[in-house]
Parts: C-alpha cells; sequence; structure tokens
C-alpha cells in the first residue's frame, strides 16, 4: 500500500467520523425539538387515568377471580 493510499483512508475514516458524530448531534436537535411539542398531562388527568386504570384493574380481577371460583366449582363437582 502506498503513502497517498494510507492518507487517503485516514482522510476517508475522518470524514466517516465527522460524518457520525454530525447525524448524532442532529438527531439530538431533532429530539430536543420533538419533545419541546409533546403536550405533558397535568397533574389532574394524571390523576384522573390513574384512577381509570386502577378501576379497571379492579373490575378485570373481579371477573377473572369468579371465573375461576366458578370453574374450580365445576371441577370439584366433575371429579
Amino acid at each position: 500500500m502506498s503513502k497517498d493510499a494510507a492518507k487517503g483512508t485516514a482522510s476517508t475514516k475522518k470524514q466517516d467520523s465527522k460524518k457520525a458524530a454530525s447525524k448524532v448531534s442532529r438527531y439530538f436537535r431533532e429530539l430536543k425539538s420533538e419533545i419541546k411539542k409533546v403536550v405533558w398531562p397535568d397533574r389532574k388527568q394524571i390523576v384522573n387515568n390513574t384512577l381509570v386504570v386502577l378501576a379497571a384493574i379492579i373490575i378485570a380481577s373481579i371477573f377473572i377471580g369468579g371465573f375461576d371460583i366458578l370453574l374450580g366449582g365445576l371441577v370439584t363437582l366433575v371429579l
């Protein structure tokens, strides 16, 4: 390999490194601008959504528990 080819390879690696750094910095700039566009919920919305989720969990657990008890009773009768 000649010296010119080695220099060309080294400069190509530097350019690739600069391009990669440029892409990373652009990514974070765009990320910052997108985060600014997000509409964050206020405290009242968070509390309301949390209560809805907890209610749904309680209802689902009662339904699944009742179904389990029913099927357990049926299995006991069959056996």
